[in-house]
């Protein structure tokens, strides 16, 4: 049997330590953070909590290029590095999602690639050039610590294109892995490849049309009504319940402001307009990660690891997280 090594990532909120502890008494090896900073808690104050309070490796999934300059993110990193030698890896993204809610596409890769550059030279100690000038971190001992610097960064690539950059920036040296959605030809072969899923692990005697199981999941399905509205809003109306999910967007703020409600709850919570499409969403939500018993959910993570995942990334969703993480580390870890 393929060896299975787990983590879990979440929204930075008021109940992060809390929650990093269960992930920590459930086994999972690493706990992530989402960047979205109109939707979560700060990310980096809430590393820091989570740092000092407990054990657990903790990590960013992910940061978000234009949420910060370079240099603030290269600071951020060596204070989390000095409060938590070792622990801490950063993995970014193009952000859509924090994009969206902020009415603007994802980053360019050309941007992201950049970026990556430069916050690898800055943690090495280099002089980088940034908006034309050049610029090193500076700073005295007295205020941080010594470069080189060496947290892990990974690069978070969905498409084609996105994977080969990673893998251009691993082979250079500037990214240690690549996270995906799932294994494929394009995105084998990294030494740290964590592969992400949502989903939910079912009781004895629990169906899909339970209310636990369609808030457990219902974050994570509607996601996909948000991209299609964000990017091709005419074809909602070839989703169950589409265009009375819009019709109910609209009514609720003008045009310019949609955005702000289309992306609340992203991927946490089920709002009052998502009832209905869940009602109607039936055999579908199955297809929201990996839903099933906890035999299911073994062989699916052994899957994955045997296809050339490293590391096991969950995204529980719904009220009862905590719920979400027991579940799915007693059955891929057979707790």
């Amino acid at each position: 049997m393929t060896k299975v090594k787990i983590s879990v990532g979440m929204p930075p909120g008021p109940d992060s330590v809390e929650m990093a502890r269960v992930a920590e008494s459930a086994g999972y090896e690493r706990i992530w953070f989402y960047d979205s900073a109109a939707l979560y808690e700060d990310i980096w104050i809430t590393l820091a909590r989570v740092a000092e309070q407990t054990a657990i490796p903790i990590g960013t999934a992910v940061l978000v290029p234009n949420l910060r300059h370079v240099m603030t993110t290269a600071s951020a990193i060596a204070t989390i590095e000095r409060l938590a030698p070792g622990r801490l890896a950063c993995a970014f993204g193009t952000g859509a999602t924090a994009r969206w809610v902020l009415n603007k596409k994802a980053v360019s890769w050309a941007a992201t690639r950049r970026y990556m550059e430069q916050l690898r030279g800055l943690l090495r100690g280099d002089v980088v050039e940034i908006d034309g000038e050049r610029c090193q971190m500076i700073h005295h001992p007295r205020w941080a610590l010594a470069r080189p610097i060496e947290t892990p960064l990974l690069l978070s690539a969905l498409g084609a294109k996105g994977t080969a950059i990673t893998r251009e920036l691993n082979e250079a040296s500037v990214v240690d892995g690549l996270m995906s959605m799932g294994a494929s030809a394009d995105n084998g072969g990294f030494d740290w490849h964590v592969q992400m899923t949502a989903g939910t692990v079912l009781d004895d005697g629990e169906t899909l049309g339970d209310a636990r199981v369609k808030d457990a999941l219902g974050p994570w399905y509607v996601v996909r009504y948000h991209g299609v509205w964000q990017a091709f809003p005419d074809a909602l109306a070839n989703f169950p319940l589409g265009s009375e999910w819009q019709a109910g967007v609209e009514a609720e703020r003008p045009d310019g402001e949609r955005h702000l409600a289309v992306h609340e709850g992203h991927v946490t919570d089920v709002m009052d307009r998502d009832r209905a499409v869940l009602d109607a969403a039936g055999a579908a939500l199955a297809t929201v990660g990996w839903v099933g018993s906890a035999a299911d959910v073994r062989g699916r993570a052994e899957s994955a690891a045997a296809a050339g995942a490293t590391e096991i990334m969950y995204t529980p969703g719904g009220p009862d997280m905590a719920r979400e993480m027991r579940a799915f580390a007693a059955a891929v870890l057979g707790g």
